[in-house]
């Protein structure tokens, strides 16, 4: 598994946890986490979940072919409780949903070990538990942490503080 979020020279992709793919020609120099999961070795991001399970679990849903998706009537409330209920709807009709699988995915080899790391906490998320944000952000030893009264969308309910996190990552790896 691909244990590196996305973050400068990163892309997200919706993919599932940590599937972020490099940009053309961009070394992966640090790493960014935007209420993201950071699993260490031996871990996976369904089995973090499961010691803290999120708010919303109940309202995502698996399809036929092996994806998650947020219910969409329980958008809003589970992924985007800070954005007004345009922006959610727009989210929750174009969402990506995630491979069910990539939540067993264990992780041998966390980037985070050996690049620097930045993270931010969405102290409202119902998506990815609180505390377990603190902890993965807690154990990385980043160079900064910041927590915002957020959603799990925070970079698109506070795109100000997140890319200025960004911003610092990217000046400080140069």
């Amino acid at each position: 598994m691909d244990s590196e979020p996305p973050g400068p020279g990163r892309t997200p992709s919706p993919g599932g946890p940590g599937d972020g793919h490099r940009a053309p020609g961009v070394a992966d120099t640090g790493l960014v986490y935007v209420a993201a999961f950071a699993p260490d070795s031996g871990e996976s991001p369904g089995s973090l979940s499961q010691e803290n399970p999120p708010e919303a679990f109940a309202n995502i849903a698996p399809d036929s072919d092996g994806y998650l998706w947020v219910k969409r009537d329980k958008f809003r409330e589970s992924f985007a409780q800070d954005l007004s209920a345009e922006e959610a709807l727009v989210m929750a009709v174009t969402q990506k949903a995630a491979i069910a699988s990539t939540f067993g995915d264990v992780v041998s080899s966390p980037a985070w070990r050996v690049k620097p790391s930045w993270y931010q906490v969405s102290t409202a998320d119902r998506m990815i538990h609180p505390d377990n944000e603190r902890r993965m952000a807690a154990r990385l030893n980043p160079r900064k942490t910041i927590e915002l009264d957020a959603s799990h969308a925070s970079l698109a309910s506070q795109p100000g503080p997140v890319t200025d996190l960004i911003e610092t990552a990217a000046q400080e790896v140069g």
